[in-house]
């Protein structure tokens, strides 16, 4: 398990960030589609002043690696796959 530094700020973890950006990414018009890199950032980069350019793609960047979204040249898609669908059935 991945655990935060106890002194580190929430809003700029890469976890929270990441769920933030699969949070956008499952809304409309974003959802279950490829869409450009800058149009979900510009969501991003509105929700906190705090938030760079530069945290956006490491959070991208961090979702990519753990298979959470897939890139199609300038475009990103949020990926779901049924693991994740039984998971959440679990919880319900």
């Amino acid at each position: 398990m991945i655990l935060p530094h106890p002194e580190s700020n929430l809003r700029t973890n890469l976890m929270v960030l990441g769920a933030d950006i699969i949070g956008i990414m499952s809304k409309s018009p974003f959802k279950g589609k490829y869409v450009l890199v800058d149009d979900v950032m510009n969501k991003f980069l509105q929700v906190d002043k705090n938030r760079t350019p530069d945290l956006f793609l490491y959070a991208v960047t961090f979702l990519h690696t753990i298979g959470s979204i897939e890139k199609k040249e300038y475009k990103i898609r949020l990926v779901k796959n049924e693991a994740d669908k039984e998971q959440l059935d679990l919880f319900q």
